[in-house]
């Protein structure tokens, strides 16, 4: 499943203010000697003008235009700040990212920041095999923990030999967040008399009236088989504890596919599925094309996440709206995460300046920037929401979620191959090919193999 992030609008007057402010954010003089581990905040050097003339080798999968001119402008302000630091990124595509860093990280020419998916797949086996730097120390020295909330660091997070995702050593930072929910739309409900849901009760109720009707309930373009995932995760939190689901999504021991609650999900998801709550082909339809066709009147309801909001308002415009919906603990917990996260390889031959950047890229004024140019940053979220419409929604549905609820994780977070095993089963389970009890069992077959080992 692709990591989605919201597109970066091209820089204004008010990010270039953002950049400037940043070059008077560089970190102190606590200087010390430097280790690729940084286990501890006297292992690290803060202290990078000392360091003489650096080159900074960045790989990074901003290709995106607004969201390259974004990176540029914090790039060109951080060598402002650090005059002695020179930066030489190399920026392409996810894909062709994930190759190169695949193999690059196993020799020994590497870069000093690199992006990595924080999947058990990519991060996972990069710590696992002792490729990537505990940034524990750096995050104690530049203070990260307060900055971030424990529900974003989790997500990268694992232990030394990456048995455990979630708790642990830091690998990674992350700027921008992205959430999945509900959006609607307004004069559908309207029409129907319905108000926007609160809780999974009146959703559920909701859908039903609106199938009454004669409207579509729900819009879902799942040909290429993980947009599901995108349904069913945050209609698991109605049916199963959050920590269940996060244990289950991070692939650690403990929980089952197979309990009460996990078989009410899927049965609920089956249900959709063989009684036309997503409409006649939701398997044969693309999911761009889903998601267009209810900004033409299609579905009442389009579960998925905060990277579509921007095309769909631009067509929709004031009718759009998303919700989040508290789960089974009472909080809200729905799917959802952050951008590809930078991390510094172990090899790095400048790893205090390359936590330097990542402090930088990441710092309030950067999170400011980053939202005055159309992203959703990591930290500081609701306060830096627009004023209304769609994108003040899910600003505020991710502030709520990441600071005072439970962020799920994708659950193609699980194992390595739990990507194909959920997509493929979710699309059978919806088009009737195998019964839900038989999706759950090719599930827990996949999780138990995994934790097992």
């Amino acid at each position: 499943m692709p990591l989605f992030r919201p597109a970066l609008r091209v820089l204004g007057g008010g990010a270039l203010a953002g950049v400037l402010a940043l070059t008077a954010c560089a970190p102190g003089d606590n200087s010390t000697s430097s280790t690729p581990t940084a286990s501890s905040p006297s292992a690290v050097s803060t202290d990078i003008s000392a360091l003489g003339d650096v080159e900074l080798v960045v790989w990074d999968q901003e290709v995106r235009g607004s969201q390259n001119d974004a990176l540029e402008a914090l790039n060109a302000a951080f060598e402002d700040t650090y005059p002695n630091v020179t930066i030489k990124r190399t920026s392409q595509s996810t894909d062709d990212l994930k190759q190169q860093v695949t193999l690059a990280l196993g020799g020994s020419d590497v870069p000093d920041v690199v992006q990595v998916n924080n999947a058990r797949g990519d991060m996972g086996q990069f710590v696992s095999a002792g490729q990537l730097t505990d940034l524990t120390g750096y995050a104690e020295a530049y203070g990260w923990e307060d900055r971030f909330t424990d529900s974003v660091l989790s997500k990268v997070r694992y232990s030394s030999d990456a048995t455990t995702f979630g708790d642990g050593n830091l690998y990674g930072l992350p700027q921008t967040g992205e959430i999945v929910g509900i959006f609607y739309s307004q004069s559908k409900l309207d029409d129907l008399g319905l108000e926007a849901p609160t809780s999974w009760d009146e959703y559920l109720t909701a859908l039903d009236t609106a199938k009454e009707a004669g409207q579509q309930p729900m819009a879902l373009g799942n040909l290429d088989k993980w947009p599901a995932l995108h349904v069913f995760g945050p209609l698991q939190s109605n049916f199963v504890a959050a920590d269940e689901i996060v244990a289950l999504g991070m692939g650690n021991a403990g929980a089952t596919w197979l309990d009460d609650g996990n078989t009410a999900a899927m049965e609920q998801f089956e249900t959709w599925g063989s009684e036309g709550y997503f409409g006649s082909s939701p398997n044969g339809t693309d999911y761009d094309a889903a998601w267009t066709a209810f900004t033409k009147g299609t579905g009442v309801f389009l579960p998925g996440g905060s990277w579509l909001a921007t095309d769909m308002e631009a067509v929709m415009g004031d009718d759009l709206h998303f919700i989040t919906l508290a789960g089974l603990d009472g909080q809200v917990a729905t799917t959802g995460g952050t951008g590809i996260p930078f991390s510094i390889p172990a090899k790095a031959e400048n790893p205090d300046v390359a936590a330097a950047y990542l402090d930088f890229i990441t710092s309030d004024e950067a999170m400011t920037m980053i939202a005055d140019n159309g992203g959703m940053p990591v930290n500081d979220t609701a306060e830096l929401a627009p004023a209304d419409g769609v994108q003040n929604d899910i600003f505020t549905a991710f502030a709520t979620v990441s600071e005072t609820g439970t962020l799920l994780p994708y659950l193609d977070y699980a194992t390595p191959t739990f990507s194909d095993t959920a997509g493929q089963g979710l699309q059978e389970v919806l088009g009737g090919q195998r019964s839900a009890q038989q999706v759950l069992e090719a599930f827990e077959d996949d999780y138990s193999a995994f934790v097992g080992s």
